[in-house]
């Protein structure tokens, strides 16, 4: 995966940032969706490399709960993990025992669940 994602960090496009992040996104299946961040000069149409490759999935007919797991990279030599925007796409379709793995651009990588990531989410219960 290191591989996958060290490449996929060439497409990203964060000419303001220049902090380069990609993501994939693993099925029940197996089958995997990448995704990267795709910067604006208007801050706010920014996407992030983890919700790319959550919509990719979502658009080629996957639902809530077909995600297994997450893996991110960054161009840095800290292991980030995810904003809270990601983090709350992440609560709506993975399951709280999903995990994310966060990596370095060098491979380095700390595992967490969903439910470490996010402990108090924001869910349909919430809109009743």
């Amino acid at each position: 995966m290191k591989e996958k994602l060290q490449t996929l960090l060439a497409n990203s496009y964060s000419p303001y940032s220049h902090f380069r992040v990609a993501a994939i996104a693993i099925m029940k299946d197996g089958r995997e969706f990448s995704g990267v961040n795709v910067e604006n000069a208007s801050y706010g149409a920014t996407i992030c490399a983890e919700r790319s490759a959550i919509v990719s999935a979502i658009t080629a007919g996957y639902q809530k709960g077909d995600f297994i797991a997450l893996y991110i990279m960054v161009d840095s030599p800290r292991i980030s993990t995810c904003c809270f925007a990601c983090r709350q796409v992440i609560t709506e379709f993975f399951a709280p025992q999903s995990e994310i793995i966060c990596m370095n651009q060098t491979g380095d990588e700390k595992t967490y669940q969903v439910r470490d990531l996010c402990p108090l989410p924001f869910d349909e219960g919430d809109l009743q």
